[in-house]
């Protein structure tokens, strides 16, 4: 779980950002570095250490150190400097709330956590914001990119039951995509995945069995029109950009997608540097990747009942769909 102090540790710049990670009991005796990886999404162990080493303090000012050990009750911190964050959708809408759930419909282009790039402008702050340091925090991942469902817990215990659900694979997901060209009506795309030995290292690739991890994804069409296909996905596996990969594998990439598109890497690389551009935008099909979290099924953390949810198609993609690929 992550709050923010409203005052930086004695030494650091009035203005500086601080992070604070409290310490809960299943995770003491940790490594510092370790720790942050655990709570920082998607981050390496070699990156972890760097943060430490550059952003880890204690309330009293001193700096910490990656072999530091972490105690239950403790509270952890990161301070870094201000900086200018790009601009992102403000506004999301509530799909589900009781006293334990609290479930959002997320805009694409909206980070969930903070990043190199984005701090204030991200759903973890936004909750927090909007709910003060009992924010409700955040239960699986989902892309900037991505649109649509996202759950999160309003107590840490409640967050346990739900994150254990994911990670046991006892939560039901679907998603849906557009992608180029006509797929078979339905199917199993079974092909096991493994981070790229070289190149970007956010990539992720279709191994050989026994060389990957297995990963499966169930699909489905629902329409085709424009040379495209909806498809609705339903992930038996949570690898990393699974879909993305998988659908790119059998000769569907996701329209817009910059890293698994017919163009491979190159237009994510060109994003970077110069942004989207007409010629861009026009190259991918969208300008962003056509994904979106539909429904989700879980057992209620508290009641054990399941409930199931769903948000419609996000309205970019609904005229996505809707319009013919400009020429």
């Amino acid at each position: 779980m992550i709050s923010e102090r409203l005052k930086p540790p004695p030494g650091c710049p009035s203005d500086s950002i601080v992070l604070s990670f409290p310490v809960p009991r299943e995770l003491s005796g940790q490594r510092l570095d370790r720790f942050i990886q655990l709570r920082i999404p998607r981050l390496s162990r070699t990156r972890a250490q760097a943060i430490v080493r550059e952003c880890a303090y204690r309330a009293d000012g001193t700096k910490r150190r990656p072999s530091d050990l972490v105690r239950e009750g403790e509270t952890v911190l990161l301070v870094r400097p201000t900086f200018e964050e790009p601009e992102t959708p403000q506004d999301f809408g509530v799909v589900y709330e009781d006293e334990a759930l609290y479930v959002v419909h997320k805009p694409a282009g909206l980070p969930v956590h903070p990043t190199a790039t984005y701090h204030r402008n991200t759903l973890t702050y936004m909750l927090r914001e909007r709910f003060g340091p009992g924010a409700p925090q955040i239960t699986h991942r989902l892309d900037r990119e991505t649109s649509g469902l996202l759950v999160c817990a309003k107590t840490i215990a409640d967050e346990r039951i739900v994150k254990f659900a994911f990670e046991s694979r006892k939560v039901q997901k679907s998603y849906l995509a557009i992608v180029f060209g006509e797929m078979d009506d339905e199917g199993l795309i079974a092909l096991p995945l493994a981070p790229v030995k070289s190149g970007l290292h956010l990539l992720m690739e279709v191994r050989d069995e026994g060389d990957g991890s297995l990963a499966e994804t169930q699909y489905r069409v629902r329409a085709r029109q424009h040379q495209r296909s909806l498809v609705e996905l339903s992930p038996k596996t949570g690898r990393q950009h699974q879909l993305r990969v998988h659908l790119a594998a059998v000769g569907h990439p996701i329209v817009g997608d910059k890293l698994y598109g017919p163009e491979k890497e190159a237009p994510f690389l060109e994003y970077i540097e110069t942004g989207m551009t007409p010629t861009l935008k026009a190259r991918l099909g969208h300008h962003r990747q056509a994904l979106h979290a539909h429904t989700i099924t879980f057992d209620h953390p508290r009641t054990g009942l399941p409930i199931t949810l769903s948000a419609d198609l996000a309205d970019d993609l609904q005229t996505l769909w809707d319009s013919p690929p400009s020429r």
